[in-house]
């Protein structure tokens, strides 16, 4: 309690004299909504919430998946969303003022229209989404807004293919107009063979939503903050690559370097899996974790001059895609 007040304190101080302590600063995550519908919420597993997260955190960004419900497994750190499973792109716009207004967020991640192309005017769909993303942009014009083209359905792909050629030149257009407005070409991104029901992605589904997700965000300075600070401890870079791939896995090294003008004594790397793939054999490092895998240095290769170089690698194994898309560092 007397800590508390004292931080209260020296916040209230610095307030005072127009002055923002960098604690302040490092402590304020990036509101990020997931929102569409049950592709979004994405069932027990979290949809590509889970993966989509944990490569944003990997990557050193602080994010805050904000919104009206929260699903997922509970070891999830961030369960919260506006996934609503079956509703339409009319149902989202007609709730949306209220959640812009609940939930300030600085990125919105809209996967919406899967519901529309079997209901009663698939055909309209379009119109509807073109409104929605005005009505977004009209309310939260700073908010950057990524909209997908929406993954395949088995029992309806005809109609997904004329919705998502009839939205991509319209959101383009909204985009060239200076809206903040983000396509995201999602459908090459999910097969068929990923949708155990036809609709739904299974595990490696999601996990490839992720990524499209990561590298769409990527792309957009400022919709996931600013650069992450350097590791603390001294500078060092951690580059992932995939070796080799065969039917259920891959081998994969990492390449940590030495960025600085001094000798590193230890090192610490960090990558994410995506969800089911595990593990196996890794040579060159000391691993912990299953989905986030931390590795550290073994006797011979802690100590790296400025300049220098050491790799670890290592065998993976489980369903989906080959995938190494970030990797961190720390030292010691």
């Amino acid at each position: 309690m007397k800590l508390a007040k004292i931080v209260a304190g020296v916040l209230a101080a610095c307030a005072a004299l127009g002055v923002v302590p960098a604690v302040a600063e490092a402590a304020t995550a990036v509101p990020i909504m997931p929102l569409g519908d049950s592709i979004t919420q994405g069932g027990s597993i979290g949809g590509y919430r889970l993966d989509l997260g944990a490569k944003l955190r990997a990557d050193g960004r602080s994010i805050d998946f904000v919104g009206s419900l929260a699903d997922g497994p509970s070891s999830m750190p961030d369960r919260n969303h506006e996934g609503h499973p079956g509703w339409t792109i009319a149902q989202i716009d007609a709730n949306i003022a209220g959640w812009l207004s609940a939930y300030h967020p600085h990125t919105i991640l809209l996967h919406i229209g899967t519901n529309d192309m079997y209901g009663s005017d698939p055909a309209g769909a379009p119109r509807r989404l073109s409104a929605l993303v005005d009505r977004i942009t009209n309310l939260a014009p700073g908010t950057e807004l990524f909209v997908a083209t929406i993954i395949p359905i088995r029992f309806a792909d005809p109609a997904v293919r004329t919705f998502n050629a009839a939205i991509t030149p319209d959101l383009r257009a909204k985009a060239a107009a200076g809206k903040r407005v983000h396509l995201v070409d999602m459908y090459p991104s999910v097969a068929i063979a990923d949708l155990p029901d036809g609709i739904h992605p299974d595990a490696a589904g999601y996990s490839k939503m992720a990524t499209t997700w990561y590298n769409a965000l990527k792309a957009v300075p400022g919709s996931i903050g600013g650069d992450p600070q350097p590791p603390a401890g001294g500078p060092c870079t951690a580059t992932p690559r995939i070796v080799g791939t065969w039917n259920n896995g891959f081998q994969g090294e990492v390449t940590v370097a030495n960025t600085g003008t001094a000798a590193l004594d230890g090192w610490t790397a960090g990558f994410v899996l995506p969800a089911g793939q595990s593990l196996g054999q890794l040579w060159g490092g000391t691993a912990t974790g299953t989905g986030a895998v931390t590795v550290k240095n073994v006797a011979y290769n802690g100590v790296l001059a400025p300049g220098a170089t050491t790799t670890f690698g290592f065998l993976v194994s489980g369903p989906g895609t080959a995938s190494l898309d970030a990797a961190t560092c720390t030292s010691p």
